[in-house]
């Protein structure tokens, strides 16, 4: 049960983080630093989106 609700969070984090993303890069100028913000947040969105994916993964395993 825990994992499903983390991997829930997990996936509600995934989903923020690129919107935060986005909706800063419409308001502020990010200058310099745009590409590298872009880059590491799909990369830790991505990250955190497949976490959670595993952890809501309800399969159960028949051996």
């Amino acid at each position: 049960m825990w994992k499903e609700k983390l991997g829930n969070y997990l996936i509600d984090i995934s989903k923020y983080l690129l919107t935060g993303v986005f909706v800063t890069s419409l308001v502020k100028d990010m200058g310099d630093f745009k590409w590298l913000v872009y880059i590491s947040s799909a990369l830790i969105s991505a990250l955190t989106l497949i976490l959670g994916l595993i952890l809501t993964n309800n399969k159960d395993k028949k051996s």
